[in-house]
């Protein structure tokens, strides 16, 4: 009977995903988003194949294709999460996963079949995609300002590990893959987690949530457009707690190291989820963190073109700016100006001997 139950629920989880892989490729959810969804339905389905002829055929059976497909889920989930919490990987950092999982699934089809390499290398690279998922959803969570996503970050950390996390783990445990068999029970929790994902990626694709999964950039202004669009008008309450947040920046309060939402809002004695709301939705940014950085990059660059500071080093201005180390000044730097301090304060000066 359990069996009978697990086949129909993934039949159906297959048939979801289906549909939403067509939804997906006609939508306007945003390119960078396109792939990774395409991955991790296609892998759901290539798994869900792989258990499901298990079941029908009654002894394991392994779907080459569908297998290679299913490798990849959590790859695909991974990179997923992670350009939606607008988190772009180094390509390197991106490319590294995927030759592994190649890599183990050529070791565990056609070089050492009979041992468990290939099997081990997929699921321990599957399982750290699944943590360092977890470490950008929930640890970076306080500085994002946008508050759908902010729930993404708590539910999606949830169901990954208690799917994919619990796919993986349930296999390098038992040392049993998606098609040779296991517990019934275990079998049939697993595809109804695997259609409650789909489920929940339907309800974004058939409403889809514009700031998570459409372009967050704004739109080009039209050439024959004169205008600009008004910005949105600010309530009262708004326009004190404006006021209130410049005072404070222009009194570098910005400076203060380990400076979050939290600490700011307590400093300018108003609630937390208010001040969000003002530098996401009418301020315009994202990220707490980005907030920040536009008013300590707009200082460093004037201190680095100073001659009066050629001297200081770059690791005590950052730290004068309230990073707490190096390389996240440095990041920041070079995403606004796209070049290094170093290079920066070197420009500035060769500049300024051509001019004399």
């Amino acid at each position: 009977m359990i069996e009978r139950v697990d086949i129909a629920v993934r039949l159906v989880a297959c048939g979801a995903s289906l549909l939403l892989l067509v939804l997906l490729l006609s939508g306007e959810v945003r390119r960078g988003l396109k792939l990774p969804l395409a991955g991790l339905l296609t892998g759901s389905i290539g798994y869900l194949a792989n258990s499901t002829a298990t079941f029908l055929f009654g002894s394991p059976t392994s779907l080459p294709l569908g297998d290679f497909l299913s490798i990849f889920t959590p790859f695909f989930t991974w990179l997923f999460a992670l350009r939606v919490l607008e988190r772009e990987p180094p390509r390197v950092v991106v490319w590294t996963p995927l030759a592994v999982l190649v890599t183990g699934w050529t070791i565990g089809y056609f070089i050492g079949p009979d041992t468990k390499i290939g099997f081990t290398v997929i699921h321990i690279t599957g399982l750290a995609l699944v943590a360092d998922l977890f470490r950008a959803a929930l640890l970076e969570r306080e500085d994002d300002l946008v508050e759908q996503r902010r729930a993404f970050r708590l539910w999606l950390p949830l169901l990954v590990a208690a799917q994919t996390g619990g796919i993986l783990g349930y296999e390098l445990v038992t040392g049993r893959g998606s098609a040779m068999g296991g517990d019934p029970v275990a079998q049939l929790v697993n595809a109804v987690l695997i259609l409650a994902v789909t489920l929940v990626a339907g309800k974004a694709l058939l409403r889809t949530e514009p700031e998570l999964l459409l372009r967050a950039e704004p739109r080009a202004a039209q050439p024959d457009s004169k205008e600009q669009p008004p910005a949105p008008a600010l309530s009262p309450s708004e326009m004190v707690l404006r006021d209130k947040l410049e005072t404070a920046m222009a009194q570098g309060i910005y400076r203060t190291p380990g400076l979050s939402i939290a600490g700011l809002a307590e400093r300018l004695g108003t609630p937390e989820h208010r001040l969000r709301a003002l530098i996401n939705q009418r301020l315009g940014h994202r990220n707490f963190s980005a907030y920040l950085n536009r008013y300590r990059i707009a200082e460093a660059r004037a201190w680095l073109a100073d001659r009066e500071k050629v001297d200081l080093p770059v690791l005590t201005l950052a730290m004068d700016l309230g990073y707490n180390s190096l390389p996240p000044f440095n990041r920041a730097f070079r995403e606004e100006t796209g070049t290094s301090p170093s290079e920066y304060r070197r420009r500035c000066f060769h500049k300024s001997d051509d001019r004399n």
